[in-house]
């Protein structure tokens, strides 16, 4: 494992987006609205900027535990993220269970059997400039997500295997 390998996002040359890693390139969904450097809660952009990976969450019933070097947890039923950005924990995991404002991790699409979670305005939380910004899985024709970046399930396990605390996610603007 290389501890300086970093992410980088980009569009790709035939219209889709990619996701590096190494000498990896990946296809990756994106956010319905694109890419934005001026992100806000719910325009279903994908933020542009360099961002840490915080921790992995994943669905135990549904996988092993991945292994990475990444903090790693299993989620449970009741784990949601706050979406609300007049809520104190606008922007963090929560324990709710399904409430207008929560994004609930708990699916039942498998979406969300493993998460890496970006650490996009968590240091510090500004209200309103969008949350739950994810590495999650992708649906089958990659379709768009609503702000978080989206892979195969192969290629996310692949990024766990090699990603390290100091890794970052570059996400970048068309040329």
């Amino acid at each position: 494992m290389d501890s300086t390998m970093d992410i980088v996002v980009r569009p790709g040359k035939d219209g889709h987006h990619v996701l590096m890693i190494g000498a990896l390139t990946m296809r990756c969904a994106i956010g319905r609205s694109g890419v934005s450097a001026a992100k806000r809660e719910g325009d279903g952009a994908t933020p542009i900027g360099k961002f840490p990976l915080r921790e992995v969450l994943y669905r135990a019933d549904r996988m092993a535990k991945p292994e990475t070097a990444l903090p790693i947890r299993a989620l449970q039923p009741s784990d949601s993220w706050c979406e609300d950005p007049a809520d104190p924990n606008y922007n963090k995991l929560v324990q709710r269970q399904r409430a207008e404002g929560y994004d609930m991790l708990w699916r039942d699409d498998r979406l969300y059997d493993v998460i890496i979670v970006i650490g996009y305005n968590d240091d510090p939380v500004v209200p309103g400039k969008g949350s739950a910004i994810f590495l999650h899985l992708a649906r089958e024709n990659y379709g768009p997500t609503s702000g978080c970046v989206a892979l195969a399930r192969a290629d996310i396990l692949k990024i766990l295997d090699l990603a390290s605390p100091e890794t970052r996610i570059s996400i970048l603007a068309p040329a």
